[in-house]
């Protein structure tokens, strides 16, 4: 027991200072794109450091979900490519212990991080959220510091322009100053010019004190207006004038209420009841809709009479009569009140109006028509947004799950590779671990703005990348509890072979030390044999077969494997001869395997489906011509490379 338990604590100990590091590793990368995304709105403005500070603390716990999972996905890999790496994982498993019993700890403690990240996206991620949407809001709006170029227009003060000709740094004056006072807009312009001039803010810092020395100010004497052609102005010269501009250069916060009542600020019981009264809202807006649409459209309809059933819209084909007929539920009185009423003829009404008449007609019933679309629209948008908002508070409910089950599927996919590929450090892992966030985070953000737009449904968007993962983590983690190997390239090589039929050389290298010695008349025996099989099967397939004996019989496969095996036979053999010439030529014998080509099916109902599906079947048939080809120079080689070996080994 006490080894179980130093096993525990020593795998806990390689992943907590590697789970710390990466997590704030993780967090400062996140955290410099919020910074470079918002730059523009930070710089310029004169901020404080404390505010600055708090934006980038609060911005740095907004970040957690984005930064935790990959952290552990990171830190996972590179404790078990460690272990794996130092062979330490490799004794673990050779005392009995499983790899899953060895991942039993970190299991826990993930586990209790992704609980503690639920909590966290409940409790604590709504107010960080609140503080920091309301602290860069607040940024945004603040006014930007005076700093006044020189030779230019500056036009960052609200409803003035100023031009400075020349600033004295030391002095802080101003020289050849223009100012343009359009706050009253532009045609009605104050224009004030001055020799110099000293710029200050008021000890409030919500007014600019300009002291203008030796100028003239121009302005109108009532406003201009557009049909004005002579508007009388004053020009007023002074030698000394103070000029007050309204600019706040306090930061001002905004009220949190606003930003609390949006979704990135609720909990789910705020988010769950805000859905639910929304729905209700929703529901209740669209029967209203829909009530108002019918009885504005089918004011009959909804009046509780019948109609001709034969009608469009409740209209009689050929006379456009909408009255009601007698139906057994009326009264005689009602019958007998029915019976006076004759059906119209629409056309022949409006035939017998004057042409003027029609035309005011046909434009009313499309003013009407107008109104009625642009109020229908103006309802749909309105249904839109509700809908889009109840869609946010959707999306913001289910993320409040996300990260919990992100940690746990990243876990199990970073432990299993560890152990898989073990290599440690930062490189591999590094490369594995961002190459996996960029997928799951693609994925991830590609459902969250087709659930955000109403392309699909809300939860398949925000699960999607969680589906797509799970049989990832499912999958390498069978595989490295069974040792497979996932990541050994000479299988991929080799399959790819198979597929593809790639041609392998022989490498027969002479052996330096020869224990059991080569029987000649045995060799020559085996190397006749396999002379002799390979110029029978070359005189049996002087021609490819054609098309439909392809797709029937396919290959003489038996005999191509026998060959192929009669010369591996042969090559393992007369490896160990002493004659370095025929040692040499053994490298001359092809390799010859058995590739799909040669009979791709064996169902005969998928044999003549394939043979009768030109599409496929003609490709396949071309490809196999190229590839018996290839098979005869090999059963060619297979025969000249014989011959030459027997007369090697009669020398």
């Amino acid at each position: 027991m006490r080894i179980i338990k130093r096993l525990d604590w020593f795998v806990l100990k390689s992943f907590l200072p590697l789970f710390a590091m990466t997590f704030f590793i993780v967090l400062f990368i996140v955290l410099m794109q919020f910074l470079w995304k918002y730059i523009d709105d930070l710089v310029g403005k004169g901020l404080s450091f404390d505010v600055l500070g708090e934006l980038f603390f609060y911005a740095a716990v907004s970040m957690v979900p984005m930064a935790l999972p990959l952290a552990i996905l990171l830190a996972s890999l590179m404790t078990f490519g460690n272990l794996g790496e130092k062979s330490e994982l490799t004794a673990i498993k050779a005392s009995g212990v499983s790899l899953l019993r060895v991942m039993q700890p970190l299991i826990i403690l993930v586990s209790a991080i992704a609980i503690g990240g639920f909590f966290f996206q409940n409790d604590v991620l709504p107010k960080a959220q609140v503080k920091m949407w309301t602290l860069l809001f607040s940024m945004k709006q603040k006014s930007p510091e005076v700093e006044i170029p020189e030779g230019v227009f500056y036009d960052q003060i609200p409803g003035y322009n100023l031009y400075v000709k020349h600033k004295n740094r030391d002095t802080g004056m101003l020289y050849d100053v223009m100012i343009y006072d359009v706050s009253k807009g532009g045609d009605n312009a104050t224009i004030l010019l001055s020799d110099s001039a000293r710029l200050a803010f008021t000890k409030d810092s919500r007014f600019l004190y300009l002291h203008l020395f030796k100028g003239e100010q121009f302005e109108n004497l009532r406003e201009q207006r557009a049909l004005d052609r002579n508007v009388p102005f004053r020009r007023e010269s002074f030698l000394d004038k103070e000029v007050l501009i309204p600019f706040d250069a306090n930061f001002n916060r905004l009220d949190e209420g606003g930003m609390r009542n949006q979704y990135v600020g609720k909990n789910i019981t705020e988010l769950q009841a805000t859905i639910d009264s929304l729905t209700v809202r929703v529901d209740s807006i669209g029967r209203g809709y829909a009530m108002d649409l019918q009885q504005t459209a089918f004011p009959i309809i909804l009046s509780g009479r019948s109609n001709y059933p034969s009608g469009v819209g409740g209209l009689h084909p050929q006379t456009g009569y909408a009255g009601p007929e007698n139906t057994e539920k009326d009264t005689p009185k009602e019958k007998e009140s029915r019976a006076d009423i004759v059906p119209l003829n629409v056309d022949s009404l409006i035939s017998a109006l004057t042409p003027v008449e029609q035309g005011d007609l046909i434009r009313m019933a499309r003013n009407n028509n107008e109104t009625r679309k642009g109020e229908n629209q103006f309802r749909a948008q309105m249904m839109r947004d509700e809908t889009k908002t109840i869609r946010r508070h959707e999306i913001e409910l289910i993320k409040k799950f996300t990260l919990s089950v992100a940690c746990l599927i990243f876990f199990f996919i970073g432990a299993p590779l560890g152990a898989i590929i073990r290599k440690g450090g930062l490189g591999t892992p590094l490369v594995i671990s961002v190459l996996l966030f960029l997928v799951y985070y693609i994925i991830d953000n590609t459902g969250y703005k087709m659930a955000r737009d109403g392309h699909i449904n809300v939860w398949i968007g925000m699960w999607i990348s969680t589906a797509i993962l799970l049989p990832l983590g499912i999958y390498v983690t069978i595989k490295a509890m069974n040792d497979s190997s996932v990541f050994n390239k000479d299988l991929y090589v080799n399959i790819m072979k198979k597929i593809f039929g790639i041609k392998e050389t022989r490498h027969v290298p002479v052996k330096e030390v020869i224990i059991n010695d080569v029987d000649y008349r045995k060799a020559r025996g085996m190397v006749a044999v396999l002379g002799a099989e390979a110029t029978v099967w070359l005189r049996h397939n002087k021609s490819p077969m054609g098309y439909m004996a392809y797709w029937n019989k396919g290959f003489p496969v038996r005999d191509i494997m026998r060959i192929g095996g009669q010369a591996d036979r042969v090559v393992e053999y007369l490896h160990d001869s002493r004659n370095i010439k025929v040692v040499d030529r053994l490298n001359a014998y092809p390799v010859v395997k058995r590739l799909w080509i040669y009979r791709p099916v064996s169902k005969v109902w998928l044999k003549r489906t394939l043979c009768w599906f030109f599409p496929v079947g003609v490709p396949v048939y071309l490809l196999s011509l190229i590839y018996f080809r290839r098979l005869r120079e090999d059963m060619s080689t297979i025969v000249k490379t014989s011959d030459a070996e027997l007369t090697l080994m009669r020398e």
